[in-house]
């Protein structure tokens, strides 16, 4: 995986004690000026100097494919641009030209993502009584833990839990098959279903379908939509939340961390991952540690 040039490091360091010194800026600031401009430089791969304005846009696409907010893209935005300006002011030679990067406009709905604050208040709120809220609880923590989509989810077999490895297999669009990681703590919630409340639901039928409904048959989209609504309205959370809000808030929680940007994409399904051995000998343990350095259940 990428990671920072020397060159960029010692021009980021340079920035970043001028964010301190002389904006006098939090550490709380500083680390997000410097985990938007590391997610820049990921996705570049080139000195600073040489990143171009279709290099910040084509960055910016990268960002909304992965769900993100405009409110959320702007802010990367406004430090890539004050960045930029700081190199200048150093007598840096860029080839950016700072005034001619594209505006985002805000954003006109509600945010699809949640803060990690509601995420956790919303997980923490399923009830674990009934085997109907034992799957549930497994169910959503699974889909914040690993990002997968909601028709992945209703997909997915016994089989495709790799329990020893702490990964999931999913087939995703165009039949692509990858393999992601799952929290450690949604791990559990995940085994607690498995060898309890799943047997319950699948009454005497012979499938293989990992998560069920009280008749003993897959979920559908729409059961797990009224699963989330439910439980949204419960834990008193007044966003609009949707299967899809887990998958954005999964992206956004890792990349507002610090975790490389290439990761997420990889986690997500957006990189060109076809077997799951392929993913396993490509650089397999620097993954693990940003999955589990940077996800809020990791």
């Amino acid at each position: 995986m990428d990671k920072l040039t020397q060159h960029n490091r010692a021009l980021l360091q340079n920035y970043k004690f001028h964010l301190k010194v002389e904006k006098g800026l939090s550490e709380n600031s500083i680390e997000s000026y410097e985990n938007d401009l590391n997610n820049l430089l990921t996705q570049s791969d080139k000195e600073i100097e040489k990143v171009t304005n279709k290099d910040v846009v084509d960055f910016f696409v990268t960002l909304q494919e992965l769900g993100l907010t405009n409110s959320t893209i702007a802010r990367k935005r406004s430090s890539i641009r004050s960045f930029l300006k700081f190199l200048i002011d150093e007598d840096v030679e860029i080839s950016a030209d700072v005034d001619d990067i594209p505006n985002i406009k805000p954003s006109q709905r509600l945010p699809d993502v949640l803060s990690v604050t509601q995420m956790i208040k919303l997980l923490d709120s399923i009830p674990t009584e009934k085997p109907t809220d034992i799957r549930n609880k497994a169910m959503l923590e699974l889909m914040y833990a690993t990002g997968i989509r909601v028709s992945e989810t209703i997909n997915l077999s016994m089989h495709d839990v790799y329990w020893d490895d702490k990964v999931v297999r999913v087939l995703g669009k165009g039949g692509k098959q990858r393999v992601v990681l799952i929290a450690q703590q949604s791990l559990g919630y995940l085994a607690d279903y498995f060898n309890t409340a799943r047997s319950i639901l699948r009454k005497d039928k012979s499938t293989d379908i990992l998560f069920l409904n009280r008749f003993g048959n897959k979920l559908s989209r729409m059961g797990v939509w009224k699963v989330i609504n439910s439980i949204t309205l419960n834990a008193g959370i007044s966003k609009h939340v949707s299967p899809h809000t887990f998958r954005h808030s999964f992206a956004t929680h890792l990349l507002e961390a610090g975790a490389n940007l290439r990761v997420v994409q990889m986690l997500l399904g957006h990189s060109s991952i076809n077997t799951t051995q392929i993913y396993i000998n490509i650089d397999s343990t620097f993954i693990m540690q940003e999955h589990r350095l940077y996800h809020p259940r990791g």
